[in-house]
């Protein structure tokens, strides 16, 4: 049932950095907060959701991301390793939709904003990955330009309807700088395989791309390689 909800929202969200100055709902603060207390359960992670917290976004790096408005965010953090950026990208997506699915809107943040270190706790052999901005924006922003299918998979041809339907999933999902950097692959008839290219947050991005392909493949149509 929570994925259905998940999937309907991919096509929804779209990045917003203009926000309104109201608060979030009681509802939503703690529907969110229970959501991210469920995906650090599940993923070791340590998300922790920041509201009424305009710091962070109030000077010259959120001026230049052509951030305003943004008072609550979720902060990514989790324990130091070769995974961490990966699961970021996967578990922070799973919020965003979920938010989504709230009437929240939100943005993907790598390096314009500001870390306030008291609106968050970092523990020791943990570290701040990225941001996610959230809040009702002032728009519902808009989609923006994607690859097709064969620009990202060279084995599309007679390729399963799950593959293709995860495969559309995760070309709408944010990467930075809508780049796209990354490729998926069909082997064996249901490994599939997930890379990323080089370039910044790519490993971030490949979680949140393999989170989008998840929820509208299925996980029971296939293994990653």
């Amino acid at each position: 049932m929570e994925n259905d909800i998940l999937l309907k929202a991919v096509p929804l969200r779209h990045s917003v950095r203009s926000y309104t100055d109201c608060p979030l709902s009681p509802q939503a603060k703690e529907a969110m907060q229970k959501f991210i207390d469920r995906c650090n359960s599940e993923s070791g992670l340590n998300m922790q959701l920041v509201l009424d917290e305009p710091e962070a976004f109030s000077g010259r790096m959120a001026h230049y991301g052509k951030f305003s408005g943004v008072r609550n965010y979720i902060a990514l953090v989790g324990p130091k390793g070769k995974g961490l950026d990966e699961k970021c990208g996967y578990y922070g997506e799973k919020a965003v939709l979920y938010a989504q699915s709230l009437g929240l809107n939100s943005c993907w943040v790598g390096l314009t904003f500001s870390k306030v270190r008291t609106a968050f706790t970092v523990r020791p052999g943990e570290k701040l990955c990225l941001v996610i901005a959230l809040g009702y924006g002032q728009t519902k922003g808009s989609g923006h330009k994607i690859k097709t299918r064969e620009q990202v998979c060279e084995t599309v041809a007679n390729a399963p309807e799950w593959f293709l339907k995860g495969l559309d999933a995760a070309l709408l999902a944010p990467t930075a700088m809508n780049q796209q950097k990354f490729t998926f692959s069909l082997e064996a008839g249901e490994r599939v395989k997930a890379k990323a290219s080089l370039g910044f947050f790519s490993k971030v991005d490949l979680g949140i791309v393999k989170c989008h392909f998840e929820l509208a493949a299925g996980v029971g149509n296939f293994r990653w390689a």
